[in-house]
């Protein structure tokens, strides 16, 4: 994919992301969840170097039909595209709390954590993230115990802070 070709979803990208039928791997979906038709390809391959995906994830998810160039050859992508790309170590700190998160869901919630999911999905930070850890925390109270839950949020926001 070009520099400046700025990838979308396809509709089996979303779809992707709502079912995770395909069970891709960390790197691979933290990408696709990145892809919004306003990064460019040059963008979302900094953030792919601060992750430690491979250098052909975009490649890999064009391959699996979960994104495609929506740019008409030689048109400016937006111009907020051009915004830096977060830090590896923003990047890596997003990904290990959409990670832990995402899997205390599936443990602690199961089904009953579903739209919890869609809004971690949503979150395109590890601010954002720590934005929802009250939630979190208070299901897992619901779920399990309250002792699990604080437990588990001292951990997240020790995390956030090293």
């Amino acid at each position: 994919m070009r520099d400046m070709s700025v990838p979308n979803k396809t509709a089996a990208g979303r779809d992707e992301i709502e079912s995770r039928a395909r069970r891709l791997p960390t790197q691979l979906r933290s990408i696709l969840l990145l892809v919004d038709g306003q990064r460019t390809a040059r963008h979302l391959q900094d953030v792919i170097s601060g992750l430690h995906a491979p250098a052909d994830t975009l490649d890999q998810l064009v391959s699996l039909g979960l994104i495609a160039d929506t740019a008409p050859a030689g048109a400016n992508p937006p111009a907020f595209a051009e915004v830096p790309a977060p830090s590896p170590a923003a990047a890596s700190r997003y990904s290990v709390l959409y990670a832990l998160m995402s899997d205390a869901v599936r443990e602690h919630l199961g089904m009953r954590g579903y739209f919890l999911q869609l809004k971690i999905e949503r979150c395109g930070n590890a601010d954002e993230l720590l934005a929802l850890l009250p939630d979190l925390s208070a299901a897992v109270a619901k779920a399990r115990d309250m002792g699990q839950a604080v437990e588990f949020e001292q951990r997240m926001r020790a995390f956030a802070q090293a």
